[in-house]
This record gives C-alpha cells, structure tokens and sequence, in this order.
C-alpha cells in the first residue's frame, strides 16, 4: 500500500509538496453520478487558506481549486478525479540557509536519515501541513457523497486554544455560530481570549496549541469493519495523518480511566421508535462500529514547531551543537486552520467505509440523454 494514500474503495493519493509547483489530491472509487458543486470545494478550501487574519502565517496563497479530471457536466463520472491548487506565494531562502540544522519540533532530522537526504526540505515539503490542502479538496467531495447518501452531516470546531476552553453549546448553535470568528469558535467570548493569546505567543516568538472537537450527527448504525477495519481506528488513522496531531479520542475519552463502568456504560432507551442512548460516552462507537449516536471526537494539536525564540540544535554537516532561531511565515497556532481538515478526514473515511459496507451505492441512478 501506498505511504501517499488512504483508504481502500474511496482512496485518495495526495501529492505535491509546500514549495513545489503544486498540491493536490486524485480520489479513485467515487461513485459517478455525484452531483459536484466547485463553489463548495472552494469554500471549503478557504477556509484552511493561510494570509486571512493576523494570527495565521502570513504566506498569501490564493489556492484557486482546479479539477482536472473525473468531472463531467457538474457531475463524478466514476473516472479518477483529480484536483490541484497551484503554490504561488514561495519564499525558500530561509531553508536554504538552515538545510542541515534540523528545527526542533520538525520531521527535518528523521526525515534526512529515512530519505537519505533527497527529500525536499523547502517548507517541511511533503511533512508540511501545506499537504492538507488536497486532503480538503477529496474530504469536501466526500462529504457531498455522505450527506446525499447518508444523510450525515461533519460539525468540527475549536474547542480549546493555550488552556481557553469553549463552553457546551447546542448543536445548532455550534453550526451556525463557528466560523464566524477567526479562531473557528461558536462561544464568541471563549474566542476573544483564544485570539488574544495567539497574538501574544505571536508577539513573543512562540505559539500555543489546542483542541478540535469533531460531531458527526445523523450518522446510522452499523458503519465499521472491525477488527482492523474498525471506524474508530480508521478514523485515528486519517486524523493522525494531519501534522500536528498528537491525541484523538472519542466520546468520554481519557477521562473513561478513571470512571466506574455504571458511569461509563450508555444506557438504552427507545425514543420516537429507534434505539437510542441515555448518555453517549462512548462517542457514538461501540466495536468499531457506529452505535446510530453521534459521532463525538477530540483532536489536540501540539503548538506549532516553528518559532522565532531561538532554540538548540545539530549542525548534521559540522556534527557540532549550535542554536537556531525559526525564521520564515508560520502560524503561531495551527487549529483553527485545521478545522476544515479535521471535517476533510472525518468524511473520507465514513465515505470509505460506506462504500465497503453496502451503505453507499457504487452508481447513482442515472440516463442516456
């Protein structure tokens, strides 16, 4: 299998690298007949573009989406669909200048040994989160297919930035509210302090990290292939896949270690003739496969490697110690660029798995005209 791939009947290659000419992503095993508005991929490709406030990386790419192939008529022809967004705005003078001093924080130094010292280190180049712009582009069709078919919808959001925690909101309000700040977040006055104290880690050359809080709601029972095919595994899988991921969990998470199984345990109940739960602790997944509850998952991202302040390193050439101070265009917080992304691998993997396990046809009704 490749390392640049992921999934099994819904599988997207990504490709490109941050200072190279392109970034993109090809999906194979979209079912043809898929309605594709590009307005909505673009949207949702905006919403991840960097240069559009003053606590994001100053880098201005346009990320103008183009799909090159598998679109016909508005519609998926069941032939690879390949998308791309050109790299414009490439400054890669700093890298040249730290090529053998590895970023503390980064993949520099695995990366040099794995690769041999072939790999392209302008930007992180493929270890960049620069990457993720193709994994927005498949994830955006791939919700498109979900929610015709399944009816399920993807609600991420900035939960938490440098210890500043959303209070619990409805749904509804959730939806409507969160990008309607910089930051992503529905509690508008949890997101004054969040960005407040991006701008202060920014100031003193440092960043700060957080959480995204992934709902997956409407989503019917039965969707997983356990054992190794199990939808909480695939879906840690495609999220661990996003740089600077370091936790997901689901529902009650770490805090289900310390709890007793009559807290821990969902209980069932019938309303409005289905099955349902009283709590959902479990975060809508039971034996890797969804329980029919909504789907509850936290994502925390480590802040962001590159910073100013200067920092210990490695000459690899010289072999001596030395000290290097980050320079070039970086967020001082990844997350609420990393909202749509989250959405973006969420969705390809319940496309994925809706099409192995029969929830998702292969074909869409269709004619001859």
């Amino acid at each position: 299998m490749s390392i640049n791939s992921l999934g099994n009947r819904f599988k997207i290659t990504s490709f490109g690298e941050s200072h190279g000419k392109c970034i993109g992503a090809v999906i194979d095993g979209c079912p043809a007949g898929l309605p594709i508005i590009e307005k909505d991929i673009q949207e949702d490709v905006n919403r991840r573009r960097p240069g559009k406030s003053i606590i994001s990386t100053s880098r201005s790419e346009q990320d103008k989406i183009e799909v090159i192939s598998g679109v016909f008529r508005g519609k998926t022809t069941g032939a690879p669909i390949c998308m791309l967004v050109w790299n414009k705005d490439i400054d890669s003078s700093q890298y040249e200048l730290t090529r053998n001093i590895p970023r503390p924080g980064h993949a520099d130094y695995p990366a040099k040994v794995k690769f041999n010292g072939f790999e392209d280190y302008r930007g992180g180049g493929r270890f960049s989160a620069r990457s993720t712009v193709g994994f927005v582009m498949a994830g955006s069709i791939a919700k498109a297919l979900i929610l015709k078919t399944l009816h399920a919808k993807i609600i991420a959001y900035t939960s938490e930035i440098g210890g500043i925690k959303s209070k619990k909101l409805p749904l509804a309000i959730i939806e409507e509210q969160r990008f309607k700040n910089d930051v992503k977040c529905p509690d508008f006055e949890a997101g004054k302090k969040m960005g407040r104290i991006i701008e202060n880690a920014k100031q003193m050359g440092d960043s700060v990290g957080g959480v995204i809080e992934c709902i997956v709601k409407d989503i019917q029972p039965g969707l997983g292939e356990p054992l190794f095919g199990a939808l909480d595994s695939e879906l840690s899988k495609a999220l661990f896949s996003i740089p600077a991921v370091k936790s997901v969990g689901f529902g009650s998470g770490l805090n289900a270690a310390s709890a007793k199984g009559s807290e821990n345990n969902d209980e069932y109940r019938i309303s409005n003739g289905k099955i349902v739960t009283t709590t959902n602790n479990s975060g809508g997944i039971l034996g890797g496969i969804s329980t029919g509850m909504p789907l509850i998952i936290r994502i925390a991202f480590k802040p962001t490697s590159s910073i100013a302040q200067k920092q210990k390193s490695v000459n690899l050439k010289k072999f001596t110690e030395t000290k290097i101070s980050v320079k070039g265009r970086h967020d001082p917080c990844v997350v609420p660029r990393a909202v749509p992304i989250v959405e973006a691998m969420v969705a390809l993997v319940i496309a994925d798995l809706g099409i192995i396990g029969g929830f998702i046809p292969p074909i869409f009704e269709g004619d001859f005209n």
